[in-house]
């Protein structure tokens, strides 16, 4: 189906009556909202919500990581509530040491681990006011556009920047979870890779180079793989592009889809031949238990202009 929705060609009849339904409810929940503005929580603290339009990847996590560490730089305590998408736990609950991902999402994993207080839960307003009594300033709500029962000051929309939306339908017809008119109600539009529009914030991911999940202190360039054969592996929205990043740095990617927040086990991993392994972060969390010697994780950090930055900042500053 996701290959449907992007390569172009129109959808299949069987999905126009689903996604007219779809609209419906879409549009009668957003209504919803907006007549009874006292069904939204409004939080002490100024909100930042991060999320996108359509169905996988975009980039949000490495985003909100940059987002946090910039906002940590400009004098903010800054927190991520997020669903927990992938974990047993419901919430609300506040992240601490030793939390496995199974229970609490690899997304809120990996941001915990890059520092960042988090808390999740099924009602993100609940989870957000852990966050607060922890000492956050200001929270950044992970995937958050289509929850809206929690307040929000500042929208932040993020595109995969070569699917862009695809054939512009909605569910099942097409990648959208809402109309792409939703765009136009968003403070910023972020798009990453590709060449942005008019008006759009650029966003590139960088990385190059790998860690050892086995031996953390061991570290190459991505250019040490180049010209050999590796598996790459990825449970992530859009798997193409991490096995299109690796192949720009010259390695013979054997690339192995598997679906978004997959919980990876041993079993998952038959590769025999003694070729590298590697993975995202996202995925890495969840095989530290059982990696070895020849795994490795790729992590990248968001890249954005600083006059990003301090536009969100300037619009939290004015909230508070």
């Amino acid at each position: 189906m996701q290959q449907r929705w992007y390569d172009g060609g129109a959808p299949p009849v069987w999905t126009r009556p689903l996604e007219a339904l779809y609209a419906r409810l879409v549009a009668h929940r957003a209504r919803s909202f907006r007549d009874h503005p006292e069904q939204v929580v409004t939080l002490p603290v100024p909100v930042v919500v991060v999320g996108n339009i359509t169905v996988g990847g975009t980039g949000k996590t490495p985003l909100i990581a940059a987002l946090a560490r910039a906002m940590a730089d400009r004098g903010f305590r800054p927190g991520v509530v997020s669903r927990g998408y992938g974990g047993s736990e419901r919430g609300p609950y506040l992240l601490r040491d030793g939390d496995e991902p199974a229970r609490v999402g690899d997304e809120p994993s990996l941001l915990w681990q890059a520092g960042v207080p988090v808390a999740i839960g099924r009602q993100r307003p609940e989870a957000a006011l852990l966050l607060i009594d922890a000492g956050c300033d200001l929270v950044l709500a992970d995937d958050g556009l289509q929850h809206h029962r929690l307040g929000r000051d500042v929208e932040i929309c993020v595109i995969d920047g070569e699917r862009r939306l695809g054939n512009g339908h909605l569910l099942p017809a097409g990648p959208l979870r809402e109309p792409a008119t939703r765009l136009d109600d968003v403070d910023f539009v972020v798009v990453n890779g590709g060449i942005p529009l008019a008006g759009e914030v650029p966003m590139a991911l960088d990385g190059g180079v790998a860690v050892n999940l086995d031996d953390p202190t061991r570290v190459a360039p991505l250019s040490d793989f180049a010209g050999r054969p590796a598996h790459a592996v990825a449970g992530i929205g859009n798997p193409a592009r991490f096995f299109a990043s690796l192949a720009a740095h010259g390695i013979v990617v054997d690339g192995h889809p598997f679906d978004d927040h997959h919980a990876f086990q041993r079993d998952d991993f038959t590769f025999a031949d003694g070729c590298p392994v590697l993975m995202t972060d996202k995925d890495a969390v969840k095989c530290r238990g059982f990696a070895r010697a020849n795994w490795w994780r790729v992590p990248v950090t968001a890249r954005l202009p600083s006059t990003f930055y301090d536009a969100v900042a300037g619009r939290v500053t004015r909230v508070d």
